[in-house]
């Protein structure tokens, strides 16, 4: 089996003492193509280097809400700037997050907006991120989706109301290990057969969401730190798998196959 990561957070400081480690746990687990996560103009520049560096490796340009009121005219032609290179392949991670409110709601709206725009100009897809804000977040997609190409709601959480709306919004959906976590991923079960099998792609979102159900003694053990790799995207495989009543050599093929033709990669 051959998988793809949707969004690998690879310009972390977790991944800095082991990056060749990382990327050789997770060939073994069978992940031969990571997406690399921007989630700011400086931290999309890194991204694109790691891309560069590494083979397998593609990357996004963007801006994420928490960061959003840094934005400037400045970050636009930066973005714009990064956007040209071949290994840069979307442009996000871009949304609104209310749940923290980092940034303002007005500076995570105009961010999101601008970078909607840019990817409607460049022809791009655009790697979104929605948390505790789906009907502004929607109301801005019904806004723009005629003007943008393909669109992923990375890391989906939320309700099946929301998750129709995206689907009808003709949106791909990235689910994470959140579906291993027995106190808050279970609604998600009865979601998950809902998303057809050309809209739906796999995502470890590390260092993030490590699996909680990992187990203590198998080929995906449970690391001594909390830090997830891209090599637990198995684990993930295997659970959407059980969840769609499907093997995981169809849910793989499947969901490369979409992640590939998604970001236009080989």
């Amino acid at each position: 089996m051959e998988l793809v990561d949707i969004c690998f957070n690879f310009t972390s400081s977790a991944f800095r003492d082991d990056e060749s480690g990382v990327i050789r746990r997770a060939n073994k687990a069978g992940v031969k193509q990571f997406i690399i996560t921007g989630s700011n103009a400086q931290d999309s520049e890194h991204a694109l280097q790691l891309s560069q560096q590494y083979e397998g490796m593609f990357s996004t340009a963007g801006v994420h809400p928490h960061l959003a009121k840094d934005w400037t005219d400045e970050t636009l032609q930066q973005l714009h700037n990064l956007a040209t290179h071949t290994q840069v392949v979307a442009i996000g991670e871009a949304g609104l997050d209310y749940n923290r409110n980092y940034s303002n709601h007005s500076a995570q709206m105009h961010a999101l907006e601008a970078q909607l725009e840019l990817a409607a100009k460049l022809g791009m897809p655009v790697f979104l991120h929605q948390r505790d804000a789906h009907n502004d977040f929607a109301n801005v997609l019904k806004k723009y989706r005629e003007k943008l190409v393909n669109v992923v709601v990375h890391c989906f959480t939320d309700s099946e109301e929301a998750l129709r709306c995206y689907i009808d919004l003709d949106c791909h959906i990235g689910i994470t290990g959140w579906i291993c976590d027995e106190r808050r991923g279970q609604h998600l079960h009865k979601s998950i057969p809902l998303i057809p099998s050309d809209r739906l792609m796999i995502e470890t979102d590390s260092p993030y969401l490590l699996p909680r159900d990992l187990p203590q003694d198998s080929h995906f053990s449970k690391p001594k730190g909390r830090r997830n790799e891209p090599a637990y995207l198995a684990h993930i495989l295997n659970t959407v798998a059980k969840i769609r009543s499907s093997s995981a050599e169809i849910i793989a093929q499947e969901t490369t196959q979409t992640a590939r033709e998604f970001f236009s990669i080989p």
